[in-house]
């Protein structure tokens, strides 16, 4: 036994949150203690994983994503998780605190249950993996330790999340599980889905009805092998007279090919239901104990049935809770060496050292009511006290006698008639009748008619429809059924047609006159996308702005159907053409007639090359406007009038140099050699002249 005392985490605080109370259970692959949560002042399960996990980023990092996934199912039947983390030397998860036992206890304690009993019991566990696998979650270590019974009656299941995150951290040569209840393709390494854990609920009911596992070896490489090879024996062998529909609900639920078995925990729990309805008062109370009931199910504890026989069976079973790590079977048996590492995964979540109850629902009352501590029996006294009821069993204490015998034998004649008549009517109703396996035929593309032709003449009666749109099945005929073709059903359940409506058709939106962002946002949200867009000019609707659409808006297509649009590139630009040089006249109708506008400058300018009233400038003198924006003209006042200064009598280069700086063109003339370079006349001599024009210069 662990010594708490050496425990460092006893009275220590998990994330300054989680007060460690004490040590509930410990094995390989965790610890779980009795915590108090500060925060929220209520007391909680603590799961603590060992060092070596918490330092793997990716084991870290998966099990987040499973502890979410499991913390997103919320359900009366599933062990809630409240919280994970990671700390400096470990990660842990926070569970619900269930005060009360596990379904072990009830096996240990009960020995084989009645169906009804059983079916109580299993019930609540298959509802709440119902729950599991419509939120896509499977648990893959269904097994009676992991199934939680609270002083209320309520029957709770495990563990959900942290089976896929540890299977997954794991060497991929090996699997997680529990041998005595693992699925054939999780043996075989394949993988499993909702299925195996509908496997192994399979093999937690024949060990509630028969009070022993199927399989039961001191090798677990043995008793893996006997899952992936052997049928699992009907559980009537080990207990005569179980009504046959048991046998045949175990069968249905332990074949090895998954397929064959129910699809998921819905499907299993509706005929859960339909078959303890069937059954009579009789058939579900065969093999209890008078006034007998199941602790924690709102009735009395039953009386210890069978503890010997089931103690000396569980000395010859490995690893009856524990969850192991054991090779994939590839087919054939692993060599005897193979080594088998038991690490279990405790899932009572009371102290041990705790008593569950007030008085344990177990426990039969004594002649003083007072509960008398009893030394445990040895295994070979607990064989001697199984033979010794066996023979006390098999000795008649009273005889019928000889009176009336031929009453007594016609009374004997009906009720096996009756038995053999009500077994043979289960048998019918399972084997061909309503109750009856069949395989969904496949009807994708028929016609309605057709399919329910099909379904009928597989001995479906109950055919629902529902319309459906599809891409590519036309509308009217069948897109698929549900459950799916190739799906073994009972021929009571329902098989609804998934009746084609059609491709999915969406109506193009009016986007005329919107921002093409604006646009283009529109189209996608209609489940369109955009085709080729054309830029157009336009004199009237401004840049990035949509002038038309093709389709056309209000009409309706599939989905991703393009849609083209024209968008506005804003009125067109125009060149200013250059009218420099010309009359203010001809200039205003060149520029009208590109659609531009001319504006006379407020001053006009001198120009010695340019005529009065002519254009000298324009403003601007080139690139593009847009039709109606204007053109600032400058127009010529002509030359300047200067004063001509006289300059007869100075020298030809003087008077040259005046003029010059004046504006004046100089032309000279020499006379006689022009020797002596005096200016003798000049044309003109005085008053006003242009800028720019010639004064002649005559010279001597």
């Amino acid at each position: 036994m662990h010594d708490e005392s050496a425990d460092p985490l006893i009275g220590s605080t998990i994330d300054g949150r989680y007060l460690v109370l004490s040590q509930v259970a410990h094995g390989g692959m965790s610890t779980v203690y009795l915590a108090k949560d500060l925060r929220l002042d209520r007391n909680i399960a603590l799961k603590i994983l060992p060092p070596h996990l918490a330092t793997d980023s990716e084991f870290i990092e998966r099990l987040r994503r499973e502890a979410q996934s499991a913390a997103s199912l919320s359900h009366p039947h599933v062990v809630q998780i409240h919280d994970h983390g990671v700390g400096p030397q470990h990660a842990y998860l926070v569970f619900e605190f269930i005060d009360g036992y596990t379904l072990r206890d009830v096996i240990n304690q009960n020995g084989p249950l009645s169906p009804r009993q059983a079916l109580d019991l299993l019930d609540p566990v298959v509802e709440g993996l119902a729950a599991a696998h419509s939120a896509g979650l499977v648990h893959r270590d269904v097994k009676p330790e992991n199934v939680l019974i609270s002083r209320q009656g309520w029957v709770k299941i495990g563990d959900f999340g942290l089976s896929r995150a540890v299977t997954t951290s794991t060497n991929t040569r090996n699997l997680l599980g529990t041998v005595g209840y693992i699925a054939p393709e999780l043996a075989r390494g394949q993988g499993g889905d909702a299925r195996s854990d509908i496997y192994s609920a399979g093999i937690m009911l024949y060990e509630l009805l028969t009070g022993v596992q199927p399989f039961r070896n001191s090798n677990a490489v043995a008793v893996v092998m006997s899952h992936v090879q052997d049928e699992v024996p009907a559980p009537s062998l080990a207990v005569p007279g179980l009504p046959p529909v048991m046998d045949e609900l175990v069968r249905c639920m332990t074949e090895k090919d998954p397929d064959h078995r129910h699809a998921d925990g819905a499907a299993l729990l509706e005929d859960l239901r339909h078959i303890r309805q069937t059954l009579t008062a009789a058939e579900l109370d065969f093999g209890a104990a008078p006034g007998a009931g199941m602790a924690g199910t709102g009735a009395t504890a039953p009386a210890r049935r069978n503890a010997a026989r089931q103690d000396a069976a569980r000395q010859d079973t490995p690893g009856q809770g524990a969850t192991e790590v054991v090779p994939t079977i590839s087919g054939q048996p692993q060599d005897a060496t193979t080594v088998v590492q038991a690490t279990s995964f405790p899932t009572t979540v009371l102290p041990p050292s705790r008593k569950l109850y007030a008085e344990d629902p177990f426990e039969e009352p004594s002649d003083t009511g007072q509960a008398a501590a009893k030394p445990a029996p040895t295994k070979r006294q607990s064989a001697a006290e199984a033979k010794s009821r066996a023979k006390a069993a098999a000795t008649p204490r009273k005889t019928l006698g000889p009176a009336k015998p031929r009453r007594r034998a016609v009374l004997w004649i009906l009720l096996v008639g009756l038995l053999l008549a009500m077994a043979g009517t289960a048998g019918w109703y399972l084997a061909l009748g309503p109750g009856a396996l069949a395989t969904v035929p496949d009807v994708h593309n028929k016609s309605v008619v057709q399919a329910q032709e099909m379904l009928v003449t597989a001995g479906f009666e109950n055919i629902p429809e529902a319309d459906v749109f599809d891409e590519k099945v036309a509308a009217g005929f069948i897109v698929a059924t549900d459950p799916g073709a190739g799906a073994s059903v009972r021929k009571f359940n329902g098989i609804t047609l998934q009746v084609s409506r059609g491709p999915v058709l969406y109506p193009v939106p009016d986007v005329a006159g919107k921002q093409l962002d604006d646009a283009k946002k529109r189209l996608v949200d209609a489940h369109l996308v955009v085709g080729n867009v054309v830029e157009k000019y336009d004199e009237k609707v401004p840049s990035g702005v949509v002038l038309g659409q093709d389709p056309a808006a209000g009409k309706e297509f599939r989905g991703e159907t393009k849609v083209n649009l024209t968008v506005s590139k804003g009125p067109k630009p125009i060149p200013v053409p250059a009218v420099a040089g010309k009359t203010g006249a001809d200039a205003d109708a060149a520029l009208k007639a590109v659609g531009l506008l001319a504006a006379a400058a407020p001053e006009r300018v001198n120009s010695t090359t340019v005529p009065v009233g002519s254009v000298v400038s324009q403003s601007p003198d080139s690139g593009t406007l847009k039709a109606g924006e204007t053109v600032t003209l400058t127009l010529s006042k002509g030359p300047r009038m200067i004063d001509v200064p006289d300059l007869v009598g100075k020298q030809v280069e003087v008077a040259t140099k005046e003029l010059e700086d004046l504006g004046f063109t100089v032309k000279v003339e020499n006379f006689l050699g022009g020797f002596f370079g005096t200016v003798r006349i000049q044309t003109p001599d005085g008053g006003q002249a242009p800028e720019g024009s010639t004064i002649v210069l005559k010279v001597v």
